[in-house]
């Protein structure tokens, strides 16, 4: 089994995945279950393929699932949700086979994957994870895209992945 299978499965994220469904299940707006997580994944490797990164696919896929699991806790008790996602992610990845190096570049991608910030502070896990977070949102086929916070610009208004 794949390292991310070994994360996909492992019995924490299950539980925080279905916790997770169940708080978001009457949101509106987008939702962070397993097809976002799998849709930040995708389009994470072919950046990675178009811009010839050679990031692993299990440290790009674990990273993508990780990024948002700690909406729980964000729902729960305000705790940001980058902050306990990285918590999780720490606690995770060693037991899925993650080793230190491993385990800090995606903590670190999970950490900046909210704010654009200055680009060339950030790795390229980083900015990958930052990218296609934000171009996995279908806003040219949402229902509540008029009520949404996110700037126009921000918006997608076209499919391009």
């Amino acid at each position: 089994m794949s390292r991310f299978n070994a994360v996909y499965h492992h019995e924490k994220y299950q539980k925080l995945l279905c916790i997770l469904s169940e708080l978001e299940k009457d949101r509106v707006f987008c939702r962070h279950h397993l097809q976002h997580f799998l849709d930040v994944a995708r389009i994470m490797y072919i950046l990675n393929h178009e811009n010839d990164y050679h990031i692993s696919k299990d440290i790009i896929y674990a990273a993508a699932l990780l990024h948002d699991i700690g909406r729980v806790m964000q729902y729960k008790d305000g705790t940001p949700h980058h902050l306990a996602s990285i918590e999780t992610a720490k606690e995770i990845l060693p037991e899925c086979g993650y080793d230190g190096r491993e385990t800090e570049e995606i903590v670190n991608a999970i950490l900046s994957h909210r704010n654009k910030c200055d680009d060339n502070n950030k790795t390229v896990l980083a900015k990958l994870l930052y990218q296609a977070d934000k171009l996995s949102r279908l806003c040219f086929d949402c229902n509540a895209e008029g009520e949404c916070y996110w700037d126009k610009a921000k918006k997608n208004r076209d499919i391009n992945w």
